[in-house]
Order: structure tokens, then sequence, then C-alpha cells
């Protein structure tokens, strides 16, 4: 009897677009922690402007 049930897998395709957007929103998430880096060290304070 179990030698007649069929496991049916099933995968999930992902879109491409959907690939390259978070490609895109991780890269710019290091941009901008980058440029927070860079506007502390140069500046001294964590959001530049404020007090």
């Amino acid at each position: 009897m179990s030698s007649n049930k069929v496991k049916i897998l099933e995968t999930k395709k992902v879109e491409k677009e959907k690939v390259i957007a978070e490609k895109l929103n991780g890269r710019f998430a290091m941009m901008g922690f980058i440029a927070l880096v860079g506007a502390y060290l140069t500046t001294g304070q964590i959001i530049p402007g404020m007090v």
C-alpha cells in the first residue's frame, strides 16, 4: 500500500524581477551604511546638522 503513494514535491519559482530588486535593495542599504560611517568619521555626529 505504501509503495503506491506518490510524493509530490512542489518547488517555488522566484521571479527574476524580485531577485534583481532584492539585490539592488541590499546594495543601496550597504551604500547607505558606508555613507553613515563616512559622515560620522568626518563630522563626529551621527546625523550631521542635528544638534
